[in-house]
Order: C-alpha cells, then structure tokens, then sequence
C-alpha cells in the first residue's frame, strides 16, 4: 500500500509537470517569432486559438495531479480515506487527466496535418495573384510538407519561419500529451494494485 501512495506522488508531480510545459508549449504558439502583432492582428491559427494545451493537457490534467497527488500524500479530507472512496477518487483524476490529454493529442495532431497558418502566395484560375493567410499545406495532394523541407520558407513569406515553429511547438504538444496518457495508464493501474492491497490487509 505504501508503496501504491509513493508511486502516486511520482505520477502527480510528472503529471503536474507535463501540464506546465502543455501550457508552456501552446502559449509560445499564440506568438509567433514572439510577436504579440499576430495574435492581436487575429493571425493566429485555430489550432493555437483553441488553446487545448491551456485547457486540455494544462488545466484539466493540472488538476488532475493535484488530485493524485493529494491521495499519495494522504493529505486533508484524503487523509482517512477508504478504499472505495480512494478507487472513485483515482477513476475520476484519471478521466479527466486523460480527457485533456486526448484532446490535446488530437488536436496537435490535427494541427501538424493541416499545417500552419500563414501568408502565402496564390494564384486562381481567372489570373488573379495576390497573397493571402491560410493552410498552404492543407490540401496538397502528393506531397507531406512534414518530409519536403523544401516547402517550408519558399511557401510561407510571413510570419517567417512559420513551419518551423508551428512544426516544433505542436510536435512538443504532440509528445507531451502522449506522456500524459502513458502516466494516465499507469496511475489507473496503481490506483487497482493499492485497493487490492488494502483489501488484501484487511482480510
């Protein structure tokens, strides 16, 4: 059982940690090049504005761990808790830790497909040309503008280095996100080993 709480602090304090960098992570993508102009011009895309790592992978898996946490300490109204309030209290820190997970993941992941949001060049059957922001790289048929790195400063004129930032940002999401889920997993299967070891020294 002790070491079930020991295991409990550590999946808190990784968990607390990944949702600070989740919402690192997505408030750097509300500036990009670190410009404040972009996000107060609107030029920002939905991916980044939707701010599921602030929410999702930050907020919700934040409180999460400060849920987790608490049980592993055994502190304040967790302090003399059963079993079975300490099975609900698991179940319900671990849904809503991999709620926000999840919907960071799919989002980042979505983000990464669809491709940043951007000024680019276009030109329209009836010869009109001009620039205009949106997903250059959103409907690209046969080329992956993740592998063609020769598509990412001759498509984008602004902001510059769009690719590159939108690529490493929501990568980073990508992955911290997926290391939530993992630790998700593990807190659940704890959370079971811990009341099965508490039934197991009461019988």
């Amino acid at each position: 059982m002790a070491c079930s709480r020991t295991c409990s602090r550590i999946l808190g304090l990784s968990l607390g940690t990944t949702a600070l960098f989740a919402a690192g992570a997505n408030m750097v993508l509300l500036f990009p090049n670190w410009e404040v102009t972009y996000l107060l011009r609107g030029l920002v895309g939905r991916h980044a504005m939707l701010g599921s790592g602030l929410w999702g992978g930050g907020l919700m898996v934040l409180t999460a761990a400060i849920l987790i946490s608490l049980m592993g300490w055994r502190y304040g109204c967790f302090s003399k808790s059963g079993p079975c309030r300490s099975i609900l209290t698991a179940l319900l820190s671990s849904g809503l830790a991999l709620l926000g997970a999840l919907i960071c993941f799919t989002t980042s992941g979505v983000a990464l497909k669809d491709g940043p949001f951007c000024m680019f060049y276009v030109s329209s059957f009836n010869q009109t040309q001009g620039w205009k922001y949106g997903y250059p790289f959103k409907d690209l048929n046969n080329r992956n503008y993740m592998y063609d790195h020769s598509l990412w400063n001759s498509v984008c004129l602004e902001p510059t280095k769009a690719v590159v930032w939108h690529v490493c940002f929501f990568s980073t999401l990508l992955c911290i996100s997926f290391l939530q889920i993992l630790l998700v997993v593990i807190h659940f299967f704890n959370s079971f080993l811990g009341l099965f070891c508490s039934l197991c020294e009461k019988s």
